[in-house]
């Protein structure tokens, strides 16, 4: 069995449709899939439509980003039963997207960059807006040759037209992905997954933590591996693809282990059984 477990579409910051990512899973030989755009959920009903006909299995989730103190950590909703759960405090939470992307917009004004919110909201098309919709608005506006140039002279943090986001805590990322029926994942935790880190995320209620990402390491994916047994936590990977047809996060690159599934699948009938959850 091929799994991938960490993908985005349109319906944030991808390239691919829905649909188009079922496709291409299908096409690449996948079984089973997660598509977990940023801050939304819209992205699932269509994936899900999509994928019957093609014998793909979706696991409906999402991607939240969530502060650790000062720091910014990413937190992946798995298995999500009932998005309608989540779906209107994402809604929340996409309007301070919104409204932090305005502030970029005229920061960016504000240094002489002409950029418009509506040419951003053009480039979101609909989805979660966020920063890399600007530095698409920024390079086909020839404000910038890339999106790393654009990224390093304006977006990034410390550049001159960062702006914060709306902050939302661990534990309340956790208790949302929870009340969804899902479990919650740490998302590419990188060089920040040692155990000081891991005792705070597990502290605030986390299922498990990412080990295979295309950003980690053979010496991250080690010690996340032990950290996620020594916590008795659930492992999860995937090559967060965003619509790459190239390079490392290729849609499938990353091989999830089929036991790694089947151990989720475990926790969450113990968490059901726990805490019932309605269906949609």
């Amino acid at each position: 069995m091929r799994i991938d477990l960490h993908a985005h579409s349109t319906a944030s910051d991808g390239t691919a449709s829905p649909t188009l990512f079922v496709e291409t899973a299908a096409r690449a030989g996948l079984n089973v899939v997660a598509l977990t755009d940023h801050d939304t959920v819209a992205g699932v009903p269509e994936a899900m439509a999509a994928a019957e006909p093609l014998g793909v299995r979706v696991v409906p989730g999402v991607e939240l980003s969530v502060m650790d103190g000062k720091e910014e950590v990413h937190l992946l909703g798995l298995h999500l039963t009932d998005v309608r759960a989540i779906a209107d405090a994402l809604a929340d939470f996409r309007d301070g997207r919104t409204t932090r992307a305005g502030a970029i917009v005229s920061a960016l004004n504000a240094l002489g960059v002409p950029v418009t919110l509506d040419a951003v909201l053009t480039e979101a098309a609909g989805g979660a807006v966020g920063r890399p919709h600007v530095a698409r608005a920024l390079v086909s506006g020839g404000w910038a040759t890339d999106l790393r140039d654009a990224f390093d002279r304006w977006l990034g943090a410390g550049k001159p037209a960062y702006v914060e986001k709306p902050r939302l805590e661990v534990a309340d990322g956790v208790s949302l992905v929870h009340k969804a029926g899902g479990l919650a994942i740490w998302a590419h935790p990188g060089d920040d997954g040692r155990r000081a880190r891991f005792e705070r995320m597990v502290a605030a209620g986390i299922d498990g933590a990412e080990v295979r990402h295309p950003g980690h390491s053979a010496s991250d994916q080690s010690r996340i591996g032990a950290l996620v047994e020594f916590f008795n936590l659930v492992p999860s990977g995937g090559s967060d693809w965003h619509g790459a047809m190239g390079g490392p996060r290729v849609l499938g690159s990353v091989q999830v282990p089929s036991e790694w599934l089947e151990r989720h699948e475990e926790r969450l009938a113990i968490r059901r059984r726990a805490v019932p959850v309605r269906e949609p």
